[in-house]
């Protein structure tokens, strides 16, 4: 304010003007060095864009009010044009450090969005000047490089507001900063084509944007601009989808203004390349939308079909796949043999050494099982600490070799009962599923750690062989104990599926 109430090319006014991009350097590593983050470049290259600007400025005010000779284009544009790619090099160091993995989505949209903005760039000031015959070689490429350099400049900050991370007090005063510092551009670049540039509100622009940068930095949140951001799903809000909506309408609002004013003048080059990049981008953000859609209703059907703790099938998908088995298996004759394991004393295994360990065994212990399985087998949890698995194309002494391997590879030293049943080709899911529970309940109350075939006799371990264990039951059952012996007869179970503790 102060600036703009003085005389202009006052000494005062001179000091306003040429020592802000100093100050704002000073102050960028006045800021690093007592907030010091854990990335320091990014900030470093911004002191550095501030300096360079600030030198600018001087070399600017030399040339127009010492040596009395036209700034533009002069030396002063070297240190000016200098500041740009050491900011844009700053932003792209300070964006990668915030993202934990590849963000194509934030990438896209900043690119649709830069896209968008430079063929505005192009229409109304890159375009003129090119066509501009009045100016020198050097003025029309030192004139064009503004620009371009903005559109760089654009995208970077495309991209920062795009990225996932901490959207603290220091990354609004920088956003604000580049916010200001290109309006300042942009009100540069149409007062210089209107008439001669002499100062004016687009450097009121820049000292506030120099005043942001240094109060970014020196802010105590600085620190969180450049942490890794969290990993979390990025949500495609509306406030993104109507600024990407806006930028796709550029293209056939350049046409219509292009058309109102000069038909007969319309670049439809320029507009032709800009509408081809920026629709093309709009088709690979469609696409990148599309996958992730796919991925997503991917995972959460694995979600919907598998145990959360031990990645094995849940209950849902064995109600499924078992009748879908016992069906293929009637048509090609396959012999179907249905199991139902339960570790024995899970309940004391937990109180004695904590749930988590528990978890460890119900997920190592899955793991283990079901790298024995053959391809076409089925394992599932079926709650808590019970299990099921499908066979199908086995006989029955097949079957209990595999559970015999799974007792075998149980972890922890635990063992498991098991309930194993075959399938007589007219029983239903349900009561073939309900054979092998009654199976398993013989198991448990036979002593555990055994495995029951259901529709034998039961005998028990010679080594244990107990006269109680010795008579027939209701239900007739053959049990491997744990010295891996089996006895056969006939006989067949009929409980249905009950729920143990």
């Amino acid at each position: 304010m102060a600036y703009l109430v003085l005389p202009r090319h006052s000494l005062i006014s001179s000091v306003l003007d040429d020592g802000g991009g100093w100050a704002c350097a000073a102050a960028i590593v006045v800021g690093v060095r007592i907030q010091r983050p854990a990335r320091r470049a990014p900030w470093y290259l911004f002191a550095a864009a501030q300096a360079c600007s600030g030198g600018g400025d001087v070399v600017w005010t030399v040339y127009a009010d010492v040596l009395h000779l036209d700034p533009f284009p002069s030396a002063a544009d070297v240190p000016y044009l200098a500041s740009y790619p050491l900011s844009t090099l700053g932003l792209f160091l300070l964006i990668r450090g915030r993202t934990s993995s590849r963000d194509v989505a934030g990438l896209l949209d900043a690119s649709i969005i830069a896209s968008g903005l430079g063929l505005l760039s192009w229409t109304f000031l890159m375009r003129p000047i090119a066509a501009d015959d009045t100016l020198s070689p050097v003025a029309t490429l030192v004139s064009l490089a503004y620009p371009v350099a903005d559109v760089l400049l654009i995208a970077m900050l495309a991209r920062l507001v795009t990225t996932p991370g901490a959207r603290t007090r220091s990354y609004q005063l920088l956003t604000l900063a580049l916010l200001l510092m290109l309006g300042a551009d942009i009100a540069w670049a149409v007062l210089n084509a209107l008439s001669s540039y002499d100062g004016g509100l687009p450097d009121v622009g820049y000292m506030l944007s120099y005043a942001s940068w240094g109060a970014a930095a020196l802010h105590p949140s600085m620190r969180a601009v450049s942490e890794v951001a969290p990993s979390v799903p990025a949500r495609f809000t509306f406030r993104r989808f109507a600024l990407l909506g806006l930028t796709t309408l550029i293209v056939p609002g350049v046409l219509i203004e292009e058309g109102v004013t000069g038909p007969d003048s319309i670049d439809w080059g320029g507009i032709g390349v800009g509408a081809l990049v920026l629709f093309v981008l709009i088709l690979a953000r469609i696409w990148n939308l599309v996958r992730r859609v796919q991925d997503q209703a991917s995972r959460l059907e694995a979600v919907a079909h598998s145990d959360a703790l031990t990645g094995a099938a849940n209950r849902r998908t064995w109600d499924l796949v078992l009748p879908q088995a016992m069906a293929a298996a009637a048509r090609s004759g396959a012999e179907v043999a249905v199991a139902i394991l339960d570790l024995d004393h899970f309940k004391r295994f937990n109180d004695r050494l904590g749930h988590q360990a528990g978890d460890r065994l119900l997920a190592e212990a899955s793991t283990r099982w079901q790298s024995l399985l053959r391809g076409g087998d089925v394992f599932a949890r079926y709650g808590g600490e019970e299990f099921c698995v499908l066979l199908t194309g086995c006989m029955a002494h097949e079957a209990v070799a595999t559970l015999e391997r799974f007792r075998a590879a149980t972890p922890y030293g635990q063992t498991f009962s098991a309930g194993l049943a075959m399938w007589d080709r007219v029983e239903t899911p349900e009561h073939l599923l309900g054979r092998a529970d009654s199976a398993l309940y013989q198991a448990k109350h036979g002593g555990r750690n055994r495995i029951v075939l259901a529709g034998s006799r039961v005998t028990a371990p010679p080594a244990a062989r107990r006269p109680a264990e010795a008579e027939t039951t209701d239900d007739a059952v053959g049990v491997v104990a744990g010295d891996g012996e089996h006895a056969d007869s006939g006989g067949r179970a009929g409980r249905a599926p009950r729920l143990r503790g």
